[in-house]
Order: structure tokens, then C-alpha cells, then sequence
């Protein structure tokens, strides 16, 4: 199967045609590795287990919906990229994709920098210790106080988005006495093959200084100009859930041709280029994402290539995954309530969670797997769409599965890689609580972030 983005369109609520969806899996027992945190597993009982401990036990001690996060696997997959990259580079874990002070704590002890783009997270990532110097803070609209605090607190850089935030920063840092690393975020004109929603790199969208025109060399020079920025390079970023490599060839290309002309321009070298993340994982067994030394070898040769054409010294290059790191580490598990066969089409499997807890099937027509969780079976297959319990027909969180024909209420359900975006975008829909973030390791688990309350609902409600 090609290398290609993660299926996306308008076809949320569609009934699929016979023959449209893929046959079954010759045993809906088994659990893909692609897809599944690397400590999942099932016991001789048939239970799914992760760390150790059954998904049974886990639902009885923090209840349902809940995620459970696989801390082992998170921190080999840091260690995965950091090693890749090596030394000569930076990798930034993308915070947005889900980020809480243990999190922090993981990736500061596993030697990764932090991709933060609000105040919210750059108070968590202060606040669990990581240090200011690795941090870089980006936003295509940063307020006064969030960059005032970002500069104030020496962040590593700050990416800048607009020509008004070019002279918003500078004129900041000067009058707290600093001058502030930057880099310019470009879009460089490329299609990424991927949903509408989390491409960013075309020109008609909010991110980002267009290469077209001549708007980002002009943005060079006016960084350049200003005293209380020290520019240290180009930043790029063309979307998420990415599995082919020819964006990255065509951005690379690009802001390497921008280096060579600031450089003709200023005599000036920049010393960084970052090309974002993006990088897409497994949702289901179709998808087939790239391992991070194959990222690192891909876009290193790129980069070197371009630079020596270029005539230039190569930069150090900065690499931002998000998903790719956090995203299979994770499932969250429902118990099943509502089951509604509907002849000659599919049987519909209520669960106690919903778009609240996973708005990306809604958002972007994502793909999601499912597993019967509390026990194994033997049963018949059968078309199932995995829905929530909010008053909503959209509120899907698998479209179409095969789970087992004996399915029944109470029984759980796991839907793997959700680690990222899923937390991080959750919502009070229908005054829902948003579920627990619970790490497991060793045997062992914990809250890391604990499930809201009613009593949480009402104190923000002043009345």
C-alpha cells in the first residue's frame, strides 16, 4: 500500500455499500502492534491488558470512559526520536497533542525540548519544570501577556507569525531589556495529502508568512532590522496526519532557496531551519507510518542535498512530533451500553463516552479500530458503529468495525491510539465530564489527570 494521508472526506454518516468496507479480521481477538501501545496485550483470559493490568481492573478502580496511556511506551518512543535525530539536532514534542505535567516531566527526563502554543501550556510547562531555554512557543495570534510571559521567562524561541507579530515581540523584548530568538514561520505553497482541517502549508489559511510575493524575505528583513530579535532561522510546517515524504521534499527545497537568498541579501546565514511534524501513525491496520529513523534519514538527506546545491552550510535542523509520539500510546475504554441492530445495514454499539471525548470522527472524518476489551470471543463477526450517548447524529467514534456478535451491555470496549488530540480536544458537550488520563507502567497506574467532577461543572458556573 502507497504511503498516503489519513482518509478523510465528507462521508461521516454515510451508510457504506456492500462490499465497501474491507472484510473482517480472521480473528477479532488479535491485537495489531502497529496500532496498539506496546505493553497491550490479552491474558490467559482473554482481558486486555496494558503495563500488566486488566482492563477490567482498570474500569472498576477510575470507571469509564477513561484513557490509559502506556508511560513505558511514550518514553521509548521519546528515546526513539532523540536517538534518530542525534545530537546535531533539536526534537520538540508537539504539547498540543497532549500535554499535562507528567508529561512534561517524561520528556524533560527523556531529553526532548517542548512545542507549546498558548499561555495554558506554557505555564504547564514552567510550572512541571522543564527548563525555558527548551521551549519554543508558536500561534498565528499570541496576545501581549502570553508573549510578554514567554520573553520574561527566556523561552528558547518564538516563532513568528505575522508582520504585526514581528514588531509586537521585538518591541516587547526591548523593553524588557531582552533580545529574543525568533524564527519566521513560511508557507511554502504545498498541497499536503491530508484532510483539509490540519493542512497548513497552502496559502489560503491563517498560518504562517507566504513565500509567494516576496512577503517572507521582507519578513527577514524586517527581523533582521529590529534589535530586540535575534533571528535564528525558518520555520515550516505543511500539516498533520502525514505519511508521504514529498511535502517535505518540496518545503525543504523551498526554505533552503530562502536561505540562499537571505543570505545573498544580508550575508547572513541562518543557523536553524525547522520543518514542523506531521508525521501520521496507525489507526488502523491500513495506515503504514514511517519510523522516526527513517523520518531523521529522509529529512536530513533532503535538507543536505538542497543546502550543498544551495551553496550553503547545512543547518541544524528541528523536528516537532506531536501525535507520532503521544498518539498510539493511548486507548480509552467504554462500557457498552445501548446495542440497536438495524436490519440489513449495521448494529449500532452505544457507548458511555462520545464526541466529548473524541470529537475527530465528527472533525475530520477519522479513522478509528476497536476491540472487545473485557473479554474474548469467539462469536461471529459483526458491522458495528461505535456511537456516543450525545444528542448529536454525528456523534460517532468508530464509523465501521467488526466486533463480536455475542457483544453485550456492559461489556468493554477499547479504541486504541487516542492519545493525542483526543484529551487535549475534549469537551462539556451535553455537560459531560471529561474522562481521567491514567498512566500505566509496570504493573502499576496511576491518575494523571484526574476526571472532572459535577462539582467542578457547578464551581465554574457563577449563576
Amino acid at each position: 500500500m502507497s504511503r498516503s494521508a489519513h482518509p478523510a472526506g465528507p462521508r461521516h454518516a454515510d451508510v457504506m455499500t456492500e462490499g465497501h468496507y474491507t472484510a473482517p479480521p480472521a480473528d477479532l481477538n488479535a491485537l495489531d502492534t502497529k496500532v496498539w501501545a506496546r505493553t497491550v496485550t490479552r491474558d490467559e483470559d482473554g482481558v486486555i491488558t496494558v503495563g500488566g493490568i486488566p482492563a477490567t481492573r482498570l474500569a472498576e478502580e477510575f470507571s469509564t470512559p477513561a484513557y490509559f496511556l502506556d508511560e513505558s511506551d511514550f518514553r521509548a518512543r521519546c528515546r526513539a526520536w532523540a536517538d534518530a535525530f542525534g545530537p546535531g539536532a533539536d526534537v520538540f514534542y508537539a504539547g498540543k497533542a497532549f500535554l499535562s505535567r507528567a508529561v512534561v516531566r517524561w520528556l524533560r527526563e527523556e531529553g526532548l525540548n517542548l512545542d507549546v502554543c498558548s499561555g495554558g501550556e506554557l505555564t504547564t510547562a514552567l510550572d512541571a519544570g522543564m527548563p525555558a531555554e527548551r521551549i519554543a512557543f508558536h500561534g498565528n495570534n499570541k496576545t501581549t501577556g502570553e508573549i510578554e510571559r514567554a520573553v520574561t521567562a527566556g523561552v528558547g524561541r518564538i516563532v513568528l507569525d505575522s508582520f504585526q507579530e514581528i514588531v509586537r515581540v521585538a518591541h516587547i523584548a526591548q523593553r524588557l531589556g531582552k533580545r529574543q530568538r525568533v524564527q519566521i514561520r513560511v508557507t511554502v505553497g504545498v498541497e499536503a495529502h491530508t484532510h483539509e482541517f490540519i493542512a497548513t502549508a497552502h496559502e489560503d489559511q491563517k498560518f504562517g508568512i507566504a513565500l509567494a510575493g516576496g512577503q517572507a524575505a521582507e519578513a527577514v528583513r524586517r527581523a533582521l532590522a529590529l534589535d530586540g530579535l535575534e533571528l535564528i532561522g525558518i520555520h515550516s510546517h505543511i500539516g498533520s496526519q502525514i505519511f508521504d515524504m514529498a511535502g517535505f521534499e518540496v518545503s525543504a527545497r523551498r526554505v533552503v532557496q530562502l536561505l540562499a537568498e537571505v543570505r545573498d541579501e544580508h550575508g547572513v546565514e541562518l543557523p536553524e531551519i525547522d520543518l514542523g511534524g506531521g508525521l501520521g501513525i496507525a489507526y488502523t491496520s491500513e495506515d503504514d507510518p514511517r519510523e522516526p529513523h527513517e523520518i531523521a534519514k529522509a529529512l536530513g538527506d533532503i535538507v543536505t542535498r538542497e543546502c550543498e546545491a544551495a551553496g550553503l552550510a547545512t543547518p541544524r535542523i528541528s523536528v516537532e512530533p506531536g501525535r507520532a509520539i503521544v498518539g498510539p500510546t493511548a486507548f480509552t475504554l467504554y462500557e457498552v451500553g445501548t446495542i440497536k441492530p438495524l436490519e440489513g445495514l449495521r448494529t449500532y454499539v452505544s457507548v458511555d463516552g462520545g464526541m466529548s471525548d473524541n470529537i475527530r470522527t465528527a472533525l475530520y472524518d477519522a479513522e478509528y479500530t476497536v476491540a472487545l476489551a473485557s473479554r474474548a470471543s469467539d462469536a461471529e463477526p459483526m458491522l458495528a458503529r461505535v456511537v456516543g450517548k450525545h444528542c448529536e447524529s454525528g456523534d460517532i467514534v468508530v464509523k465501521d468495525a467488526f466486533l463480536p456478535s455475542d457483544l453485550a451491555p456492559g461489556d468493554l470496549i477499547a479504541v486504541p491510539a487516542t492519545g493525542a488530540y483526543c484529551r487535549s480536544m475534549a469537551s462539556n458537550y451535553n455537560h459531560a465530564l471529561r474522562p481521567p488520563v491514567v498512566a500505566v507502567r509496570d504493573g502499576e497506574a496511576r491518575v494523571i489527570v484526574r476526571r472532572e467532577t459535577e462539582e467542578d461543572l457547578l464551581r465554574l458556573d457563577v449563576g
